[in-house]
């Protein structure tokens, strides 16, 4: 083998047991539950032993009113969930973006929800929001008002994940955005402060604007993370009361490990993979237009030559 021939095929030698692992990690398991979704498989068959049934699961499944509830749930509590945090870390983050005492121990408690085990938080939430020793209601009893049925109450208990789960991750959006904040180039915030941008108007039209792409890798990873939550909510409600809590992470393990139907809870999963990849891809190309127009804003402002 020639000396060219080896610094050629050297890379590829490097990169093989990557490869070999994200094959075996992901691209596998991938092939096997889209192959699972066309069977009637239960757990007391093996794979090989399962009908192959082709779009019955999904077409069962479009038709179902309770996976079509657990969708609806699942995309209205992401969108919430993610609007929420995005406001509340973006605004944390612009607010500590500043030399002030004790504020790294203050960076430091803001991130500790983060931190803290999923099981962990939805037991701690539960716990506050029992109806007779929580901490929430012992309060409202002492300034004398109603208790509020947080947990067995559709509408009650809905707002009660959506506000764990905003209380736990708005940290992981503060901390990228104070990173985005601190690397922002201070020649662009020095122009800005010389021609008369201040307060709101240089986080509007400087800040905002070039933390944009960091703040769109942000919103998309925390959205895909959005659509799998179960933890938290599986240990606050268990998806009820009825389905208004039941997000579609927590109706495929109830369909796998309840209903016994592997076929239709590998149909859910890859519906749910279809969503965030159509999620994922609008996101991309979103980002790919932004940076299309910067160019040509910044092609137009170049003097001609």
């Amino acid at each position: 083998m020639s000396v060219a021939t080896a610094n050629r095929l050297t890379p590829y030698l490097f990169l093989a047991p990557a490869l070999v692992i994200l094959l075996g990690a992901l691209v596998y398991p991938i092939i096997y539950v889209i192959y699972a979704s066309f069977l009637d498989w239960n757990p007391s068959q093996r794979i090989g032993e399962a009908s192959f049934v082709g779009l019955r699961n999904y077409a069962k499944l479009l038709s179902d009113a309770a996976f079509l509830e657990s969708l609806r749930v699942t995309l209205a509590f992401a969108a919430i969930v993610v609007s929420v945090e995005m406001v509340l870390g973006v605004g944390l983050a612009l607010l500590l973006d500043r030399n002030m005492k004790g504020l790294t121990v203050l960076r430091t408690v803001f991130i500790l929800p983060m931190m803290i085990a999923p099981i962990v938080v939805g037991l701690m939430w539960r716990y506050m929001y029992h109806p007779t020793i929580g901490i929430f209601n012992r309060t409202l009893n002492s300034l004398g008002l109603e208790p509020v049925p947080w947990l067995s109450d559709s509408s009650w208990a809905f707002a009660a994940v959506i506000i764990a789960d905003v209380w736990q991750w708005t940290p992981f959006i503060f901390i990228l955005s104070l990173a985005a904040l601190q690397s922002l180039p201070k020649s662009a915030l020095e122009a800005a402060r010389i021609d008369g941008a201040r307060g709101w108007q240089a986080i509007l039209y400087i800040k905002l604007p070039l933390m944009l792409p960091v703040l769109i890798v942000t919103m998309l990873l925390r959205l895909i993370d959005a659509f799998k939550v179960l933890e938290v909510i599986l240990v606050m409600t268990n998806g009820g009361p009825g389905l208004s809590t039941e997000i579609l992470s927590l109706r495929i393990n109830r369909t796998a490990s309840e209903f016994r139907a592997l076929g239709e809870a590998a149909a859910m999963s890859n519906i749910l993979l279809l969503v965030l990849m159509a999620l994922t891809l609008a996101m991309f190309l979103y980002t790919k237009a932004s940076e299309a127009r910067s160019r040509r804003l910044a092609a137009a402002q170049e003097p001609a030559t």
